[in-house]
């Protein structure tokens, strides 16, 4: 049984590992039943490669226009012309990835929130949605929005890994939760998977994305009721073989979908059209 119309809402495509074979990528994605995906832009560079692709694939492919807080220390004067003359466009459907990473600060974090905040008020200009990474800056990302609450644009946040307070305050403020397949390496007694099992991420604020070739869904490290769970879905694994640690693909958010079905208790078709219709409702997919 094939999973209902997918949308992966983040995926890295414009990434050197993809040039070889992406005809076939989006083929399997096709396969696993995702019909539309988002190219993320990390930077200038990727988000210009990201809008190239979206104009090459109408329909199936859109993408987005930031600079990631890894490359914060990039940003100069003429970034946010740029940035803007890229998100401008009908196929760029979002601001982002952008954000905060304390974790790895790989740009200072005055810089970081500096970029950020500029990135903020080009999608509070532009009416687009802001598509945010976040790692151990929940109050730091959380103070510069609240900032520009009366203007923000619907916000996702990207790749959500935190604790459940994080996602409480997230959720208040009126936000979106991205959820990937760091599902399946999530142990911590109140993770990701804990909160979906409580209830406490409600499906109409749910999007499910690759951020492929990152966040491999390694079915294998699940729970065993989670796994048994799984296989009654009947997945087609065979679309999933191309998918390892090393590559991930955006058919695996079939997969992401599938897990969190599991953990909520529903059916997997029922988590298919609510992350479905929150991300065309939130991005305009047309």
């Amino acid at each position: 049984m094939m999973l209902p119309a997918l949308v992966d809402i983040g995926a890295n495509l414009t990434n050197r590992c993809f040039q070889r074979d992406l005809p076939a990528v989006l083929q399997r994605a096709k396969d696993a039943g995702v019909q539309k995906i988002m190219v993320t832009g990390t930077s200038l560079r990727a988000s210009r490669d990201a809008l190239k692709l979206a104009r090459a694939h109408p329909g199936v492919l859109f993408s987005t226009a930031g600079i990631h807080p890894h490359d914060a220390k990039s940003w100069t004067d003429e970034s946010l012309q740029e940035l803007e003359k890229l998100a401008a466009g009908p196929e760029c459907v979002a601001v982002g990835e952008c954000g905060l990473d304390f974790n790895r600060n790989f740009s200072p974090q005055e810089q970081q929130k500096q970029v950020l905040e500029r990135q903020v008020e080009l999608a509070c200009r532009l009416c687009k949605p802001l598509f945010l990474h976040e790692r151990e800056a929940h109050q730091a990302l959380v103070e510069i929005l609240s900032r520009h609450q009366a203007s923000l644009p619907p916000v996702v946040v990207h790749c959500f890994t935190g604790t459940a307070e994080e996602a409480r305050v997230y959720l208040d403020m009126g936000f979106y939760i991205g959820l990937t397949g760091y599902l399946c390496k999530d142990k911590r007694p109140n993770g990701v998977p804990w909160m979906l099992q409580q209830g406490l991420i409600p499906l109409d604020r749910l999007m499910v994305e690759s951020d492929a070739p990152y966040m491999y869904p390694n079915i294998r490290k699940l729970p065993k009721e989670t796994q048994e769970t799984m296989a009654t879905f009947s997945l087609n694994m065979e679309t999933f073989q191309h998918c390892s640690y090393k590559r991930n693909e955006p058919c695996s958010v079939a997969v992401t979908a599938a897990v969190i079905a599991a953990c909520m208790g529903v059916g997997p078709d029922v988590v298919a059209q609510a992350t479905t219709e929150n991300a065309t409702k939130v991005f305009s997919l047309a």
